[in-house]
């Protein structure tokens, strides 16, 4: 492969012997079938190997393709293609009056990718953003199209796929009418009588930030939408200026603050689409966890502040509602977010995830399937009760094999 490809942090450097980004669907089609070993890249945002595909085979990008965004106003829904990104995706649908009913922190990521790997935002009701999915389109190792729709058994696997199942060059996803939302600050709750269900409940989108150094949260972020009732937040002094999640990163790098409000898809997401997210020097870890637990969970991480805090720039606690998808960390069990911005060096970072992971482990966590963990293989897979429907969905659309990797082999037991 001419050049280094490394992932959006720079902790993986890609081994694969070529780079591919077609420009049609036709030559996507002939690059898989002419090719033993494949994985697609995304928008790279990953911590781990999931996209690797080896010294041997290709690693495939689809920026390259036509960034389709078809949207259907009387259906309310939208057909977007595999390469298109969060950002571009909510300026089209807004323009039609139209809303994704919810985004992550960043808007930088490509929609496709978020959807395989189980990536959400926050809120109580909302769940993960493959829950607004109602068909998928995956290109299999034989060149042919294979579109999934809600309707059918096998949905269950096939948004939330890792990648394992093919190459997936659309999405129909779900929308509803545009609304506004309002960010609204508030700094220093503390985590001693903490009653987190209301906390969780006191906007639309609820995200809570630490350093632990202390305990409790040096910042929320409240999101109301404008058509819901503003709840009272009496537990935490509203914010006198405006926040970066991580101390001492410009506050110019986020969506506006102090309850002004704006477009969804300007104030959903933490970071502004066109600047750095989050501090861009940093690796990540995240685990999905039972929601009725998350104080128990929250002390358990406080019992160990003084090991995670001197890796860490910022944690972030959110909530994401239970779905059906067979590999999503939030299947079946309504959860809690733990997300860990570590400092970029993974080093010093490994043995704190190990520690953290030891403490979690008594709550059966489920890692968030592009962040660094090192839960075992086959600890992970015990948490998932639909992960031989998974295996032997694969073993249908993918039976040669060509878009598995050491990474999938070794998390599917495979």
């Amino acid at each position: 492969m001419a050049g280094t490809v490394t992932n959006w942090a720079g902790n993986i450097t890609f081994a694969a012997k070529e780079l591919h980004r077609p420009g049609s669907l036709d030559a996507l089609r002939s690059l898989v079938t002419h090719s033993a070993r494949v994985r697609v890249l995304g928008s790279g945002h990953s911590f781990n190997e999931i996209a690797e595909p080896g010294p041997e085979g290709v690693l495939l990008s689809l920026d390259a393709l036509p960034a389709e965004v078809d949207v259907d106003t009387a259906a309310r829904t939208v057909r977007v293609g595999g390469g298109v990104r969060y950002a571009e995706l909510a300026r089209r649908v807004h323009a039609h009056g139209l809303a994704l009913p919810n985004m992550a922190s960043l808007p930088h990521i490509s929609v496709a990718g978020s959807v395989a790997t189980g990536t959400h935002g926050s809120g109580v009701r909302n769940g993960s953003l493959a829950a607004a999915v109602r068909e998928v389109e995956i290109v299999t190792a034989d060149g042919s199209t294979v579109a999934v729709g809600r309707e059918e058994e096998r949905f269950g696997g096939a948004v939330t796929s890792l990648g394992a199942l093919g190459v997936v060059t659309a999405l129909t996803l779900d929308l509803e009418p545009a609304f506004e939302v309002e960010q609204h600050l508030f700094t220093d709750l503390p985590l001693e009588g903490l009653d987190f269900e209301t906390v969780a409940g006191a906007a639309y989108s609820v995200s809570l930030f630490t350093d632990w150094r202390t305990p409790g949260f040096r910042q929320v972020w409240l999101k109301r939408r404008t058509d819901q009732p503003l709840a009272d937040f009496p537990w935490a002094a509203p914010a006198t200026e405006a926040l970066h999640p991580v101390p001492g990163m410009p506050a110019v790098n986020c969506t506006e603050q102090f309850g002004v409000p704006g477009p969804w898809h300007e104030r959903l997401p933490h970071f502004r689409a066109e600047f750095t997210p989050s501090s861009g020097n940093e690796l990540q870890s995240e685990y999905l966890l039972p929601r009725e637990r998350a104080v128990d969970i929250l002390y358990a991480i406080d019992g160990i502040r003084e090991t995670v805090a001197p890796a860490l720039q910022t944690c972030e606690v959110r909530t994401v509602a239970a779905d059906e998808q067979w590999l999503s960390p939030a299947h079946a069990r309504d959860s809690v977010a733990v997300h860990f911005t570590w400092i970029e060096d993974t080093e010093a970072v490994l043995p704190v995830v190990r520690e953290l992971e030891a403490a979690l482990e008594p709550f059966a966590p489920r890692p968030h399937w592009g962040k660094v963990f090192t839960v075992p293989a086959d600890a992970v897979r015990e948490r998932y009760p639909r992960i031989d429907d998974f295996r032997s969905l694969v073993r249908e659309l993918d039976p040669a094999g060509t878009f598995t990797n050491a990474f999938l082999a070794d998390v599917l037991g495979q």
